[in-house]
């Protein structure tokens, strides 16, 4: 008597659906803030992704502020600076 085996797979369908990206203003003559939270690297990031923003994009200025460390908020009057000064702003860790 032969007994056959029904495998059942948990992959569902998927289902892709190009959407057509909306152009991103420009960045040219514009302020880019980063907060950095102090973990490692990432003030190196920073540096090379000001660089490349300010070549490759036309930025006119980059502020770096840093926080204490990364178990805490950023100070509110960095947060005042940041708003008031900065069209863009980018937190982040390194690692």
């Amino acid at each position: 008597m032969a007994h056959t085996i029904r495998v059942l797979s948990p992959v569902g369908e998927s289902r892709i659906q190009a959407i057509p990206a909306l152009p991103l203003p420009s960045l040219a003559g514009k302020t880019i803030g980063f907060i950095d939270n102090r973990k490692t690297n990432f003030d190196h990031l920073v540096r090379m992704l000001g660089q490349a923003l300010t070549e490759r994009h036309g930025v006119a200025h980059i502020i770096h502020r840093q926080k204490a460390h990364a178990a805490v908020p950023a100070p509110p009057e960095v947060l005042a600076e940041m708003a008031r000064t900065c069209d863009l702003v980018i937190t982040g860790s390194g690692d």
